[in-house]
């Protein structure tokens, strides 16, 4: 073989493994990442006092009782989301960067510590929640436990990575906006990353909103809500590890 088709050999070669780096490191970026949490701020609905009944003695009062008590079975998130496109490598030394405008994409919450498997993640069905629900302690009122919660199928279509989510397919729901239910913003997803019923973890997915009226009518990106454990001999709390996509 003469030095010309060695140096085309070799060439072709170098331009093949340049491919293949490029596919890998797109594959690797192409998934939600971990994001920076600042700025977080907690808090709860007060509890309201008693409510005063004052009737006059040798009388019967036929009363009627009403009640809005905090749901301690669940907690939730909501904010805003900041973000760029990098070009970078492996020690995260970028290139070039991208600053955004408009922020596009999804946040992620899952009580897993372990890596999601993206690859795999899917709509999470009937018994997935069932197990969660077991693990827990969601077994006791069907009225607020996690599968009464989501359950319709009414969300926009969405991938994940390279994993496309089609239109209505998993249990979702939609959070409120000025105090008020609604059906047309902040939708949240429940998703599943394994591939049977017992291995895999839920991860629930909400829609990025860029500045919309939130629950309180402030301007939030996502809003979502989350299970906590539902024993009422519960006193800890339960960590949640949070991913960004930016499409």
């Amino acid at each position: 073989m003469d030095c010309s088709k060695k140096y085309r050999k070799k060439s072709e070669i170098a331009f093949m493994l340049l491919v293949i780096f490029m596919l890998l490191s797109y594959y690797a970026y192409a998934v939600p990442v971990g994001p920076t949490i600042t700025g977080i701020r907690n808090e709860t609905g007060s509890i309201r006092g008693s409510t005063l009944i004052n009737t006059t003695g040798g009388s019967i009062t036929t009363i009627e009782l009403d009640v809005t008590a905090q749901n301690l079975k669940w907690k939730a998130f909501v904010g805003n989301v900041t973000g760029s496109l990098v070009l970078s490598d492996a020690f995260n030394y970028s290139i070039y960067d991208w600053s955004l405008s408009t922020i596009v994409g999804e946040v992620y919450a899952t009580r897993s510590s372990s890596t999601i498997s993206w690859s795999s993640i899917n709509c999470s069905n009937l018994t997935h929640m069932t197990n969660e629900e077991i693990a827990l302690n969601h077994t006791s009122n069907p009225d607020d436990n996690i599968s009464a919660t989501f359950n319709v199928k009414d969300h926009t279509p969405f991938y994940i990575g390279t994993v496309e989510i089609s239109s209505n397919s998993c249990y979702s729901i939609h959070t409120n906006v000025n105090n008020q239910s609604q059906d047309s913003s902040f939708e949240e997803i429940i998703l599943y990353d394994g591939t049977d019923h017992q291995n895999g973890d839920i991860v629930y997915a909400t829609n990025l909103e860029q500045d919309a009226a939130g629950y309180n009518n402030n301007p939030f990106d996502f809003q979502m809500i989350v299970p906590e454990v539902g024993l009422a001999t519960w006193d800890s709390s339960t960590a949640y590890y949070f991913y960004v996509e930016l499409t």
